[in-house]
C-alpha cells in the first residue's frame, strides 16, 4: 500500500508544473483622462481614492496613478488640403500659427501632416499650402486621385509619428470637414490607431456655409469629426463657432493637466476584442472625460 502511494506521489509530482515553467499572462492598460468640477475648470489635487475604473462592468484594481503636469506634448496637426477645404486653408495656417505662437513651448515637439491625394509631414506651417518636394510620404499611394483620405492620413500619423513616442503627452488635432473618399481605411481603423498610440484626436471642423443648409456630405462630416474626437478621448470643435486659436490654446492647456491610471487585467480577460472602459468619480460634482474603451489583440 505504502509503494502505491509513493508511485502515485511521483506521478503527480510529475504532473506539476515547475516553477521555472509558470507563464503569467497579464495586460497591462493605461488609461489618460481629463477631470473637470462643476464650474468647468480642471480639477486638481486628486488621488486614486476619488475614482475608480471598470473594464467590460468590472471593477479593476488602479495599480498606478499620477498627473504628469511636466510632461512635454508631442502634437501632430494634420490638415486637410483637398478642394472641399480650399477657402478655408489660409485659416487653417492663420490658426495654427496663432496656436504655435502662444500654446507650444520649446520643450514640445510638432509634426505638420498634409493631406488630400497624399499624405505628407512636412517641415514648417508654411509648407501646407506648397508643395516643396522636401517633404516625408507617410503613405504612398498612387491610386488616390483628387481624393481626400482624412482616415488613411490619420492611421499613417498614428502609427508612423505617434505609435512609439514615450515619455510625452499625445494628441492629433485633425483640421478638416470630415469628408472621405479615397481612404483605404475606414473610420474605425482611425480610432484604433489613435487609442493604440495613446493619442486622442481634436477634431477642428471647417464646413462651409451653404445658402441652404447643411448637406448630407456636410451632416456625415459632422458625426465623422465628433465620433474620431469622442472614442479617443478628445474633443471637437466647429471653426464658426468661436475663435479657432483660443480653443486650441485651451486644448493645451487641457492636455498638461491630464490624469493618468493604470491597471492589469489577466489572461481571463484578454480575448481579443474591444474593451468598453468606464472612470467613474467618487467625489460629487466631478465629470470626467477619457476614451470610452480600447481594442485588445
Amino acid at each position: 500500500m505504502r509503494l502505491a502511494l509513493f508511485c502515485i506521489a511521483i506521478v503527480l509530482a510529475a504532473q506539476e508544473p515547475s516553477p521555472l515553467s509558470i507563464k503569467v499572462d497579464v495586460r497591462l492598460v493605461n488609461v489618460a483622462f481629463i477631470v473637470r468640477d462643476q464650474t468647468g475648470a480642471l480639477a486638481a489635487n486628486l488621488t486614486k481614492d476619488d475614482v475608480e475604473v471598470l473594464e467590460d462592468g468590472v471593477p479593476q484594481e488602479i495599480r498606478f496613478f499620477g498627473r504628469s503636469a511636466d510632461l512635454p506634448l508631442r502634437l501632430a496637426l494634420v490638415v486637410d488640403v483637398s478642394p472641399s477645404q480650399e477657402k478655408f486653408n489660409k485659416r487653417h495656417v492663420s490658426d495654427i500659427r496663432e496656436f504655435l505662437r502662444s500654446a507650444v513651448t520649446p520643450r514640445d515637439h510638432t509634426t505638420l501632416v498634409r493631406f488630400g491625394d497624399h499624405i505628407r509631414a512636412v517641415k514648417d506651417i508654411g509648407q501646407i499650402l506648397e508643395t516643396r518636394k522636401d517633404y516625408e510620404e507617410l503613405d504612398p499611394d498612387d491610386t488616390r486621385d483628387g481624393g481626400t483620405a482624412l482616415f488613411d492620413a490619420l492611421c499613417a500619423t498614428a502609427t508612423r509619428k505617434m505609435a512609439s513616442e514615450t515619455g510625452e503627452r499625445k494628441a492629433i488635432l485633425l483640421f478638416s470637414d470630415g469628408g472621405d473618399n479615397s481612404s483605404a481605411h475606414d473610420l474605425l481603423d482611425a480610432i484604433e490607431a489613435a487609442q493604440t498610440a495613446d493619442s486622442p484626436i481634436y477634431t477642428v471642423r471647417y464646413t462651409e456655409d451653404k445658402r441652404n443648409g447643411l448637406n448630407s456630405r456636410d451632416r456625415y462630416g459632422i458625426r465623422e469629426m465628433d465620433r474620431l474626437a469622442k472614442e479617443t478621448g478628445g474633443a471637437s470643435f466647429d471653426a464658426s463657432q468661436g475663435d479657432v486659436a483660443k480653443s486650441l490654446a485651451q486644448v493645451a492647456e487641457e492636455l498638461r493637466s491630464m490624469y493618468d491610471l493604470g491597471y492589469v487585467g489577466n489572461s481571463a480577460s484578454a480575448a481579443a476584442g474591444y474593451r468598453k472602459i468606464e472612470i467613474r468619480a467618487k467625489r460629487p460634482g466631478l465629470t470626467i472625460r477619457a476614451k470610452p474603451g480600447y481594442y485588445a489583440r
